[in-house]
């Protein structure tokens, strides 16, 4: 783990203990998120632009200036992992696995290392905690050279 990693991670985790969590908030029928410009089975080399797309709900900014407004969250990319259970009702870690987007970006540029990878978005709320019911894409699977 890098220097700045490390720092955002201990920031991340303070800024949460501080802060007073919101209750659940709730993602409105039919909300997506969705790769714009990768699909399931793409060879693509690194770094690969990852652009974002979200139907039905907002993007506002996370943290403690975060936007609270119903219907708007921010993206996170999950690389090779996966949010299940328990997991869904907690913060969303943030490491190289578990990108988090809490400016409000729609895009990202990812080195990654060659190999198969997982990717999949989440879109959560201002304290990084997935909507009910959640709004994540689909799983895909891609190559880079």
């Amino acid at each position: 783990m890098t220097l700045k990693t490390t720092l955002a991670t201990a920031l991340f985790a303070i800024a949460l203990s501080t802060a007073t969590l919101a209750q659940e908030s709730p993602s409105p029928a039919g909300s997506k998120v969705y790769f714009i410009n990768l699909k399931d089975g793409d060879t693509v080399s690194s770094p690969v632009v990852v652009k974002f797309g979200l139907v039905g709900m907002g993007i506002a900014p996370a943290g403690l200036q975060g936007d609270a407004t119903a219907g708007t969250g921010h993206h996170h990319l999950l690389i090779d992992k996966e949010l299940t259970g328990t997991a869904l009702k907690n913060p969303i870690p943030m490491d190289d696995n578990h990108r988090h987007f809490g400016k409000g970006q729609t895009e990202a540029t990812i080195a990654f290392p060659a190999g198969t990878h997982t990717l999949q978005l989440v879109l959560a709320d201002w304290t990084h905690v997935p909507h009910v019911p959640p709004v994540m894409s689909e799983r895909i699977t891609i190559t880079v050279k």
